[in-house]
């Protein structure tokens, strides 16, 4: 099966083709400009491949109510020239084949629990903790959507005592957890990027901190099988066995499975696809549209 895969991102949009096994034939990557601009690039890319269908995996957030109008339309984006581009119509439209459309986070969710770290679960949530910070879960094989689709960036968290801006810098809430340890957050906080800060610095330790309190909601509230945790802040080495730390200090033997009393560094686990979780993912949301 010949099927292509969109990673709408904010930054950057990422074309792949690839099959429902989720090997890449071909990937070319370039910048999300404004969305007439953008749009031709990826029709461009597309233009002659081939494809049965298109999954996009896409940064929100994003109508995925089937019966409505707007279906696959980009929402409250705060990339104001994205909101209400109805992405998935003008791509089906266009390709002519069918199109399957779901947030980046459900997407890489998607990738990992079927062919990644979570392959032979019933259930399993994906953080990306990037640019921004979100979460999708999955579940006995669907992803999860309700009256909208989950926005796990914005739970609210308890401020570490010697974060020196404790309300965060999220435009809608004070002390959530994207306003507090998105990339972006950590770059207005200590003045540079993540990437720069040495790994003793004490901007480590209050991340973990507040991506422990994350895993900790994710736990006692969905009791996913695993938590995979993505995304660039992620990829300071120390991070991910603070994280699994403090997440073992504050569940205090609470839910008491070996999984998380005895074995958290497989509880909590980085991708097992790396980077292409959210590519192989859209290959697996184009599969799922020819059914």
């Amino acid at each position: 099966m010949r099927l292509g895969a969109l990673e709408a991102g904010g930054t950057k949009m990422v074309c792949a083709v690839g099959n429902e096994s989720g090997e890449i034939f071909e990937r070319e990557s370039f910048p999300t400009r404004d969305p007439e601009a953008t749009i031709a690039d990826i029709l461009a890319f597309f233009d002659g491949k081939d494809i049965e269908a298109l999954g996009v995996s896409c940064f929100g957030p994003l109508d995925l109510n089937e019966a409505s109008p707007s279906f696959g339309s980009i929402t409250t984006t705060p990339k104001l020239a994205w909101q209400y581009v109805p992405l998935r119509a003008r791509l089906q439209q266009a390709l002519r084949v069918p199109v399957g459309i779901d947030t980046d986070v459900n997407g890489a969710a998607l990738g990992e629990v079927l062919l990644g770290a979570g392959k032979g679960l019933q259930s399993l949530v994906y953080f990306t903790v990037g640019t921004g910070i979100g979460g999708g879960y999955y579940y006995q094989g669907k992803l999860l959507h309700g009256l909208v689709h989950p926005e796990m960036g914005h739970i609210l968290l308890r401020p570490h005592p010697d974060d020196p801006a404790p309300r965060g810098f999220c435009p809608f809430h004070d002390g959530c957890l994207e306003g507090l340890a998105c990339g972006l957050s950590m770059e207005r906080r200590w003045g540079v990027p993540g990437r720069e800060l040495p790994p003793e610095h004490i901007a480590w330790a209050i991340e973990a901190e507040y991506l422990a309190q994350m895993c900790v909601a994710a736990a006692v509230m969905l009791s996913p099988e695993k938590i995979v945790l993505g995304g660039g802040v992620m990829q300071q080495e120390r991070l991910l066995p603070m994280v699994r730390a403090r997440t073992h200090e504050m569940l205090n033997g609470y839910v008491a499975h070996p999984a998380l009393v005895e074995d958290i560094e497989h509880y909590i686990v980085a991708p097992a696809l790396g980077a292409n979780s959210g590519a192989v993912g859209a290959l697996l949301l184009a599969e799922r549209s020819l059914r």
